[in-house]
C-alpha cells in the first residue's frame, strides 16, 4: 500500500511538472506572438531574430526537462546512437564516397550540359529561336535520363538490385501509359509541336484568346506571357488552333478619314510624298510604306489607307507614329478630318 502510495506521488509529480513545462512554453509563445505582432509594434529585425534564439532554446531546455522528468536516460540513448552511426559509417565508407562521386559527376554532366545547350541559339540568326527551343527540350529530356540512370546506380552500390527496378520500370510505364492516356497525349503532342515546328521560344503565338510570347517549352507544358506580363501555362495537348504571329514579317495598316469637300488626289499625293520620311525615323519598317487608296466612303468621311511591312511584331509603334504624322502633315496643309456632327435646328417662335 505505502509502495502504491510512493509510486502515485512520483508519477503525480512528474505530470504536474510536465503541465507546468507546458504551461511555461504556451505562455512564452504567446507573448512571443503578442510581441511580434506588427499591428501592435514595430520590432527590429535583430531582436526578432533574439526572440526566435530564446524560444528555440526554450523549447529544446522543456524538452530536455520532459524527459528528465519522466527518467528517460537521454545520455545512453544518444551514445548508442552515435556508436550505431559510427559503425553504419565504416560499414558503408565505399558506398558513401562512391555515391557522392556518382551524384557530383551527375550534376557536372548536367552543369556541362546545360552551358553547352543554352549558348545554342544566342547568335542572332535566323534559325536562333528554333536552335533555343530544341535546347530547351533537349535539356529537359536529359535531366530526368541523367537522373534516373544516377539513382539506379547509387541503388546498385548500397546493395540493391536494380535489374528487377529496370524491369518493372517497363510495368509501371505500361500501367503509367494506361492510366494516364492525358499524360501521354500532352507528351505527343509536345513532339509534334516541336518537331513540326508549331512555334519556338520568343514566337508571339495566340492560344484560346491568350497572345503572347512564348517563353518555355516543356514535353507536356506551354508557357506563354502577354505584355501585362501575365503567364499562361497549357498542356500541349490543349494547345490548338493556334496563331503564331512570328513565322513572316507583319504590317502596319493605317486608316485615316478626310471631309467630302476635300480633292482626295491631292490628299493621297501629298501623304504618298510626306511617307519616306517615315523610314528614316522608323528603323522597323522594311519595305518603303505604300498609300493603297480609299477603302471606304463612310457617313462623314472619305478613308483612306497606307501600309507598311515592318520586323515581325514591331507594326505598332509604327501604327501609332504613322497616325501621328498623318495627323500632324494634314494640319499642316489645312486639309480636314472630319468628326462626328449632330445639326440642331430650332424652331421659329411662332408670334400669337
Amino acid at each position: 500500500m505505502n509502495s502504491f502510495i510512493m509510486l502515485w506521488a512520483s508519477d503525480t509529480v512528474k505530470s504536474i511538472v510536465t503541465v507546468a513545462i507546458l504551461l511555461v512554453l504556451i505562455i512564452a509563445f504567446f507573448i512571443q506572438r503578442n510581441v511580434l505582432n506588427p499591428e501592435k509594434h514595430e520590432v527590429k529585425k535583430h531582436a526578432v531574430i533574439l526572440i526566435y534564439v530564446g524560444l528555440f532554446i526554450l523549447l529544446f531546455a522543456a524538452i530536455l526537462g520532459v524527459l528528465a522528468v519522466w527518467g528517460y536516460n537521454l545520455s545512453m540513448q544518444t551514445t548508442q546512437f552515435i556508436e550505431q552511426f559510427v559503425l553504419f559509417i565504416e560499414n558503408s565508407v565505399a558506398a558513401i564516397i562512391g555515391s557522392l562521386l556518382v551524384i557530383l559527376f551527375s550534376m557536372l554532366l548536367y552543369k556541362i550540359a546545360r552551358i553547352a545547350l543554352f549558348r545554342v541559339g544566342k547568335a542572332g540568326s535566323s534559325k536562333a529561336r528554333r536552335k533555343k527551343t530544341i535546347a530547351k527540350v533537349t535539356l529537359s529530356i536529359l535531366k530526368y535520363t541523367i537522373v534516373l540512370f544516377a539513382l539506379l546506380i547509387v541503388l546498385s552500390m548500397w546493395g540493391i538490385n536494380v535489374l528487377p527496378a529496370i524491369a518493372g520500370l517497363g510495368i509501371a510505364g505500361l500501367v503509367i501509359g494506361l492510366g494516364a492516356q492525358k499524360f501521354i497525349n500532352d507528351l505527343i503532342s509536345g513532339f509534334f509541336i516541336i518537331f513540326e515546328h508549331h512555334y519556338d521560344v520568343g514566337d508571339k503565338i495566340e492560344v484560346k484568346g491568350f497572345k503572347g510570347e512564348v517563353i518555355d517549352i516543356g514535353l507536356k507544358t506551354t508557357k506563354i506571357k502577354n505584355w501585362k506580363g501575365e503567364v499562361k501555362i497549357l498542356n500541349n495537348g490543349d494547345v490548338n488552333d493556334i496563331t503564331n504571329f512570328a513565322m513572316y514579317e507583319s504590317v502596319a495598316v493605317v486608316d485615316f478619314g478626310i471631309a467630302y469637300q476635300e480633292d482626295i488626289s491631292s490628299v493621297l499625293t501629298l501623304v504618298e510624298s510626306k511617307l519616306p520620311e517615315l523610314k528614316q525615323i522608323l528603323p522597323q519598317i522594311i519595305d518603303q510604306p505604300k498609300v493603297l487608296g480609299v477603302v471606304d466612303l463612310a457617313a462623314s468621311s472619305v478613308n483612306c489607307r497606307v501600309i507598311a511591312t515592318t520586323r515581325n511584331e514591331e507594326h505598332y509603334e509604327v501604327e501609332r507614329v504613322v497616325r501621328r504624322k498623318i495627323k500632324e502633315w494634314l494640319d499642316e496643309a489645312g486639309i480636314e478630318i472630319p468628326y462626328p456632327q449632330v445639326v440642331v435646328n430650332q424652331p421659329k417662335d411662332r408670334k400669337n
